[in-house]
């Protein structure tokens, strides 16, 4: 039986739509059942599993699937708050699961609000290293894996233009400040007025000085209406930092706050007492002795982690070598967390890039041979172990000299710490390895020498100094345990120094020497009798020729102002030696860099002196060259800058080419000076002129050039008619007549007359046999040519009668 054929009535409603309609009416039900269970939930419950949570069912299925059930303290407590809206100051020990705690409640709001591509970006999730932003972008995508929203992960490292494309359709973005406000800043199609959350991981450490400017900015960017969640294992309490977030009556969860420890109690913490010359050694005992283990070990700079990575990978302890600092790239970094992760035995040497909030598996022992630079850090180091309840060991190396401060520090942070000691018969010293290797390869020199200098620096640089006193430091021995052959030389210790000498009088200094007396005198000789080192100060000054002087002897005063005599005190049978004031001659500018480019015209010797020269820089006054001091200082571009102007600030197009800044004017100035449309005409006006004026100048540089050209073929044209006359010893010698272009005569000024009256004419001029006038030096194209037989005198008469005749 054929099929049934529609009716040609009113088309019936697709079976799909329906079902469509359906589906739609069932989602809106669901959501608004949602929205009735998280206002109905009670915020001092207690909650132990995600389940017993009013969430969406695409949340509670990326849980499950991310096999995520039971939940912390901090997500039991700070979840409940962050689901109904409110702002969040969340404060948990190190691997208590505070990434979850934020990631949950960012999914919902989200979802319960609908949010979609079009509505622009939602959330922000700030963190403050590239590692951690990684690490929360994949917990990010496997619990919202069922969900619609679009994420992206803008943490720099990859092209600019790439992310600018798709940073428009973002609905959630993990980011380092950094990155995020370059994009805030260039980015056109970026959009934040429409933000509903922001999240700050490792709050404390984005809050600090590091990234004050930064985050700033950001938060200058984004509304004020809008969620806050801040969560740290150090959280901050300044009352700053909250009015500039502008939270609004935050929540305080912190779940360990009345522990007796900050640190996890599965977590074993020890310190050790070791000379800075032994460090290395220490570690390299440890890791011998702890092959089967996973390790990271901190160091204060990323210089100490290369130097430390590479002696030791040479030393070969039987271990693989890992190291991780923020000078490398991105691609490096990430290889290097992923392959750490996954290893079962491995050394990891790190600076404090890996110190916050990373998750390391099943790490086993933290080493930190520096000293943190206080106990918030030290919280962060050891959290990188005993994660999630898991057991863990946690080592400090201390100078002797910072024992006292840092152990109250840990102290007043409710740190418990023990004191080891290590076994003597486990020590092992690589000292001498290392010093056969830097004597080997100078590569390895360099970087332990780089090595030192940023570990001097790091302490010198630190605030509390009860802990941190480099006075205190072998550095001498330091820089031999690494294998250099001395310590290099550090210049900001010794500026140090040098202020300190300055700030003591000089008249007491000679006063104390003066008061020595007799005695000073006698250790004087005993010190004669001893061998010195002779330096080559001392021999300048032991030199006879000092009466050979400069030119510009003649310039140089005494105290008193004088001018000092012509070869007083230093004549030809004079000893140098016995010149008394011979430090005590200055020469003498005026104030000011105008008296290095004067010349003292009351010399005596002025008229002998050699001849000035004067040098244009820049459109400035002429630099003056009257010795070869001045002369010197030509070759040095670092000293010349003073003579030059001041440059203009340039900035470059994403095409690389440099342009000035573009500054818009005040709109008061802009009114100030009249109607925008009168401004207009007279812009037009000055271009204009300006304009007339270079085509004149261009004119006349044309005919300039124009009569240098004629003058020199005229010159050519004349040699080249005398050369032919000599040439000739007989016959009938016509003058020579040379060509003339007719087109140039008419553009050209009248010059010197020519050789030959009558020019050649043109090729169109008609010729007659009638007199010409006399009065006419030239033909005109009015007037006929007529040339009789009798007027032939040259070629040229001669050429136009025979065109007659032919014609």
């Amino acid at each position: 039986m054929p099929p049934a054929r529609p009716s040609r009535g009113k088309p019936s409603k697709p079976h799909q739509d329906s079902g469509r309609a359906l589906k739609r009416k069932r989602g809106q039900e669901d959501l608004s059942s949602l929205v009735k269970r998280v206002e109905e939930l009670d915020i001092k419950a207690a909650v132990k599993n995600f389940s017993d949570l009013p969430l969406s069912e695409p949340t509670a299925d990326g849980l499950s699937a991310s096999h995520y059930k039971v939940m912390t303290d901090i997500q039991s407590r700070a979840i409940n708050h962050s689901l109904k809206g409110r702002d969040i100051l969340g404060a948990a020990k190190t691997g208590s699961g505070k990434t979850l705690a934020f990631i949950v409640p960012v999914l919902e709001n989200l979802y319960r609000k609908q949010w979609t591509e079009y509505d622009g970006l939602g959330a922000l999730i700030l963190a403050p290293t590239r590692e951690l932003a990684i690490q929360i972008f994949e917990v990010l995508r496997k619990v919202g894996r069922y969900h619609a929203f679009s994420a992206g992960l803008v943490i720099g490292g990859k092209s600019l233009r790439e992310e600018q494309d798709r940073l428009g359709r973002m609905n959630i973005l993990v980011c380092t400040p950094g990155r995020i406000l370059q994009h805030l800043d260039q980015t056109a199609m970026f959009e934040t007025n429409n933000l509903q959350i922001l999240v700050m991981d490792e709050a404390d450490r984005i809050l600090d000085m590091g990234f004050q400017k930064s985050v700033d900015a950001i938060i200058d960017h984004l509304p004020k209406s809008r969620q806050t969640m801040l969560f740290s294992a150090t959280q901050t309490k300044k009352v700053g930092d909250l009015a500039r977030l502008s939270l609004q009556d935050p929540e305080y969860v912190a779940v360990h706050e009345a522990a007796a420890s900050a640190t996890p109690s599965t977590l074993q913490q020890h310190y050790v007492i070791t000379p800075l010359a032994k460090k290395l050694d220490t570690l390299w005992s440890f890791i011998r002795s702890n092959l089967k283990s996973k390790t990271v070990v901190f160091l204060s700079s990323g210089k100490q982690v290369r130097f430390v990575y590479e002696s030791f990978r040479h030393l070969q302890p039987g271990i693989p070598l890992m190291h991780l600092h923020g000078r490398q790239k991105q691609g490096g970094r990430l290889d290097i967390t992923t392959k750490f992760s996954q290893s079962q035995h491995a050394v990891l040497f790190a600076t404090d890039v890996a110190a916050r909030g990373l998750d390391f598996p099943a790490v086993d022992w933290v080493i930190q041979m520096d000293c943190p630079e206080d106990a918030d850090t030290y919280i962060h180091r050891v959290g990188r172990t005993a994660r999630y309840e898991r057991v863990g060991r946690a080592v400090l190396f201390l100078d002797p000299s910072e024992e006292k401060g840092m152990l109250q520090r840990l102290e007043q942070k409710k740190v418990p710490i023990e004191r080891i000691n290590i076994k003597a018969n486990k020590q092992q010293s690589v000292t001498s390895q290392l010093q056969n290797m830097c004597f080997k390869d100078p590569e390895l020199k360099y970087l332990g020498q780089k090595a030192f200098i940023s570990y001097v620096k790091s302490i010198y640089v630190q605030k509390d100094k009860d802990v941190f006193n480099i006075k205190e430091l072998s550095l001498e021995d330091y820089a031999n345990s690494l294998g250099l052959p001395g310590a290099p030389r550090i210049k900001f210790i010794k500026g140090d120094d040098t202020k300190e000498r300055k700030n003591a009088s000089w008249r007491m200094a000679h006063l104390s020497s003066d008061e020595e007396g007799s005695d000073a005198e006698e250790s004087k000789k005993d010190k004669k009798d001893e061998k010195q080192v002779r330096t080559r100060y001392d021999r300048m000054f032991e030199r006879r020729n000092q009466d050979v002087l400069a030119e510009h002897y003649s310039k140089l005063i005494n105290d008193d102002g004088t001018m000092v005599a012509a070869g007083a005190g230093n004549g030809a049978g004079e000893d140098a030696d016995e010149d008394a004031d011979f430090l005590s001659v200055k020469r003498r500018f005026e104030a000011g860099d105008a008296g290095l480019d004067q010349v003292d015209s009351d010399s005596d010797d002025s008229e002998g002196a050699k001849e000035v020269k004067k040098v244009q820089i820049d459109g400035q006054e002429p630099l003056v060259i009257d010795s070869k001091r001045r002369e010197k200082l030509l070759k040095s571009k670092k000293k010349l800058l003073k003579f030059k102007g001041k440059g203009t600030k340039l900035v470059y197009d994403e095409e690389g080419n440099a342009h000035e800044v573009y500054e818009m004017e005040d709109e008061e100035q802009f009114q100030a000076r009249g109607d925008a449309k009168t401004q207009r005409e007279r812009f037009l006006e000055e271009e204009g002129e300006r304009t007339r004026r270079a085509d004149v100048e261009d004119k006349e540089v044309v005919r300039e050039k124009k009569r240098e050209k004629k003058e020199k073929r005229r010159a050519r044209e004349r040699a080249l008619a005398e050369e032919e006359a000599d040439s000739e010893d007989g016959g009938i010698q016509l003058p020579y007549i040379p060509f003339k272009d007719p087109m140039e005569s008419a553009s050209e000024p009248e010059s010197e007359p020519e050789l030959v009256e009558a020019p050649r004419p043109s090729k169109k001029a008609r010729v007659s046999f009638t007199a010409q006038d006399s009065d006419d030096e030239r033909p005109s194209k009015s007037k006929k040519s007529k040339v009789t037989a009798e007027q032939i005198s040259s070629l040229q008469d001669l050429e136009a009668l025979a065109s007659g005749l032919l014609g």
